[in-house]
């Protein structure tokens, strides 16, 4: 294998979810379709989106055992701090792991995403 490209997750609400992202965690919209909503990245990185279901998903649990990690610019207690006060549900205390202070968020379908300021 030669790197990851891209990383989508499917969310039971397309326009709840990306309006979490966008408004919540402040991620910068690039292209949308009926389907799917794609973030800016920076060229040549792995780009992320979310998107509607490839197959039925009712009654099934997302996000269990699912962890993406981005490396912010921000200091990640004070992004912490923010999100907690945009309404942000986190998911446990800022950690000390092998690449750097972490610490963790649920999207609205239960997605751990874990900012990290990298070492």
């Amino acid at each position: 294998m030669r790197q990851l490209t891209f990383a989508s997750l499917q969310v039971k609400n397309l326009e709840l979810s990306k309006e979490f992202y966008q408004k919540k965690l402040g991620f910068e919209v690039g292209t949308t379709n009926p389907q799917a909503c794609v973030f800016k990245y920076n060229q040549g990185e792995a780009s992320f989106a979310i998107r509607t279901p490839l197959e039925p998903i009712e009654g099934r649990e997302l996000g269990v055992g699912v962890a993406i990690w981005f490396a912010v610019y921000e200091i990640v207690d004070e992004l912490k701090e923010k999100f907690i006060t945009d309404g942000v549900t986190t998911a446990g205390p800022i950690i000390d792991t092998p690449f750097g202070r972490a610490f963790h968020v649920l999207d609205p379908d239960g997605y751990k995403l874990t900012f990290l300021n990298a070492i």
